[in-house]
Parts: C-alpha cells; sequence; structure tokens
C-alpha cells in the first residue's frame, strides 16, 4: 500500500531549493508518494525538485509577502488542498525564524494524524514529532542539512548513494539561442530578492565590462522584472537574459557557466543544485553558515563583520550599503579566476 507524505514549505524560490534533499529522502522510503504543497514564489522551484509526485500552490500569509486576508476563504483553500491529498502525515520544513505551529494546527484541522516540525516553542498535540532546534540539533548548520534533520526526525533517510547536495530537474534544450555554438562562459545575476543583499549595478556594470575586456564571455541573467537592472549590468559587452529564462531554462544556462557571480537569492542555489562554482557576493543580514551556496566551490565575498550583521534587514541600514559596496569588481575577477581556473592554484570554500 502507498503511503502519501505532505512535504510543507511554503516560502521563497531558494527556500524551496535547499528543501530538495529533505524531499529526496521522503521519496526514497518505500512505496511513498510525495506531495508537496509550497507558497506561489516557491512553487517554480518545487517543480524542479526530483522526488515531487504532485504539487499543490497556497499563500501563507505569516510566512511571505502577500495582500491576502487571514479570513475563512484562506482556511477553506487550505483545507481543500489537504482533502484531496489525504496525506497519511506531513513534514513541515521551515527555516531557523519560522514556526511550523500555525501550519501544523490546520494540518491537524484538516485530520493529518502524524506531523513533524522543528519548534523552539512547546508543541502540544500539534507536533507528533518535534525537533528542539538547539538541543536536538544545532542552529548554525546549512539550511539543507535543517531539512534533512528534520525529514530524519520522521523516519526518512537518503539512500546509499546519494551526497546530499542540492539537485534539480532541467533539460539543455531549454537554453535560448543565443547558445548554439557559444563558447566558455560566466553568468553575472545581479537580482536580489531584497536591495539589502544586492551589490550595487554600477558595480556589476563594471564587473562585465572587466570581465569582457579579459576576453571572457559574459551572460547576464535576471527575472522579467530585472530587465532594467540587467541592460545596466550587461551595457554593451555582456548578452543580457533578462526576463527571457524560465526557472527550469536558466538552471540550464546557470550549468553551462565556468563560474556564476551572485548574491544571496534564490538563483545563488540554483547554481549550487547544478553543481557550477560561485562567487557569491554575500550581504551578512543573515548568517552564511546557514545560507551560503551548498554543496559546491565557493568564494564568499562582503563584510560579515559589518554592522548590518544578522539585522535580517530588508534595506540596508548603515549608510552606503558598506558591507558589499566595499568589494572591488577586481575581486570579484580574481575570485572568478580562482574558481574557474584560469590562473593557477584553484580555489574555494567547499560547503558540505
Amino acid at each position: 500500500m502507498t503511503r502519501r507524505v505532505l512535504v510543507v514549505r511554503l516560502d521563497s524560490f531558494g527556500d524551496v531549493l535547499v528543501g530538495g534533499p529533505a524531499v529526496r529522502a521522503v521519496a526514497a522510503a518505500p512505496d511513498t508518494e510525495v506531495w508537496m504543497l509550497c507558497g506561489p514564489q516557491g512553487a517554480p522551484a518545487g517543480r524542479l525538485l526530483p522526488g515531487v509526485d504532485e504539487l499543490r500552490v497556497w499563500a501563507c500569509p505569516w510566512i511571505t509577502e502577500t495582500d491576502r486576508p487571514v479570513d475563512a476563504a484562506m482556511l477553506a483553500e487550505f483545507d481543500a488542498i489537504v482533502q484531496e491529498a489525504r496525506p497519511d502525515e506531513a513534514i513541515v520544513l521551515t527555516s531557523f525564524h519560522q514556526s511550523p505551529l500555525p501550519v501544523a494546527l490546520l494540518l491537524r484541522l484538516a485530520g493529518v494524524a502524524r506531523i513533524t516540525g522543528a519548534s523552539v516553542d512547546h508543541a502540544g498535540a500539534l507536533l507528533d514529532v518535534r525537533l528542539r532546534p538547539g538541543e536536538d540539533f544545532p542552529e548554525d548548520q546549512p539550511e539543507p542539512e535543517r531539512a534533512l534533520e528534520i525529514a530524519r526526525a520522521a523516519g526518512y533517510a537518503l539512500p546509499d548513494g546519494d551526497d546530499g547536495r542540492l539537485a534539480v530537474i532541467h533539460d539543455p534544450a531549454d537554453l535560448p539561442p543565443e547558445f548554439d555554438g557559444l563558447g566558455p562562459y560566466v553568468v553575472v545575476h545581479p537580482g536580489a530578492s531584497v536591495p539589502a543583499r544586492s551589490w550595487p549595478v554600477d558595480l556589476h556594470a563594471a564587473l562585465v565590462e572587466r570581465l569582457a575586456a579579459l576576453g571572457h564571455t559574459v551572460v547576464v541573467t535576471g527575472s522579467p522584472g530585472e530587465r532594467d537592472l540587467t541592460a545596466a549590468a550587461a551595457g554593451a559587452s555582456g548578452i543580457d537574459l533578462g526576463g527571457r529564462t524560465s526557472p527550469a531554462a536558466l538552471a540550464s544556462v546557470l550549468a553551462g557557466a565556468e563560474v556564476v557571480v551572485v548574491g544571496n537569492t534564490g538563483p545563488a542555489h540554483l547554481a549550487a543544485a547544478v553543481g557550477v562554482p560561485i562567487v557569491s557576493l554575500f550581504s551578512p543580514v543573515v548568517p552564511a553558515v546557514r545560507w551560503a551556496p551548498y554543496g559546491v566551490p565557493v568564494e564568499l565575498l562582503g563584510d560579515q563583520q559589518a554592522p548590518c550583521r544578522l539585522s535580517r534587514a530588508r534595506e540596508c541600514p548603515v549608510p552606503g550599503h558598506p558591507c558589499l559596496r566595499s568589494v572591488d569588481p577586481e575581486a570579484v575577477v580574481a575570485a572568478c579566476a580562482r574558481l574557474a581556473g584560469w590562473e593557477r592554484g584553484t580555489s574555494g570554500v567547499q560547503h558540505s
């Protein structure tokens, strides 16, 4: 008899990607079907994850930015999804600053018999399996490992041969026509989910121009809402793909790169999922130990001791944005050279 497990991850694109190894652990269990419940921002990532049999979307107003009211219609929508899925159990994946308990309450009211999550707060009857962050596992660990800890507590482990790194399903046939016959290239992704995590656009433009002057082909990527940003960063020297790639196509673009330059944003985790080296322009508003790209060679740039450290700020609270403004494009070029092997003595920090 097939057992159905509902894996819940309700936040953003990169958050869903880092839950991928936990999803694979559940999917590896014999006679197990995985349904995944994501928010609208994370659902495109969920559709790329190996091991997901069915995916449903529900906008959760206490997890991501949404204008929807907390009302009976919201609850009815959630209940309808759970009644359709009829899971034997649910696993609620959350980050260190989130609680699984509101969702666990809704799952319990919908009739789910077994629920697992990590909660610093007493869970009472809401969680059948409760991990206590900071006691049952350390808080300062990479997010993919946190998610795997939650899945493991529910009784699911990665199969032999699965190294626990991020992974996505993508098809090189999705590449834009510019890639026909294109030689080696560097990807620069200038966008970020919030301004506090963004390297300034003028420095991106200087980086693209410098890489092109050194003879490297530079591809600039971004979402449809970032077309002005990618155009400014690409200038006359880069190939501007702003707004022209689906998530699956972006995965293929990233997979073919020698190295990717990206901030702390969803595409950084997508680049890690396709195994490419990453120059990470990382603002310390959140801890790098938890959110740096996982499982690939990484050069982490940015002042990790800046005054904004651990503030979780969306807008930079320090005049001049010094944590990232202090990163010189030449330092980024040098990091690219080390990771891509353009010069003797490649290097990188391995997060595994």
